[in-house]
């Protein structure tokens, strides 16, 4: 069974609540001061890596 890591974790709570989110929307739910977009942006391709979430490309934008 895979196991979330401390950061993946908090990630997957703010996307439980948002239910669909960009990666801003994300950044802009953390605390002040708040984790930096490739900070994040890395622990959302683990957590796609491992199956836990999925995404769909809008234009450029995933």
């Amino acid at each position: 069974m895979k196991e979330l890591t401390k950061a993946e974790e908090q990630i997957m709570q703010y996307l439980w609540k948002l239910e669909k989110a960009f990666l801003k929307d994300i950044v802009l739910e953390f605390p002040e001061p708040r984790s930096a977009n490739t900070t994040v942006a890395t622990v959302i391709r683990i957590l796609i890596k491992k199956g836990f979430i999925g995404f769909e490309t809008f234009g450029k934008t995933n």
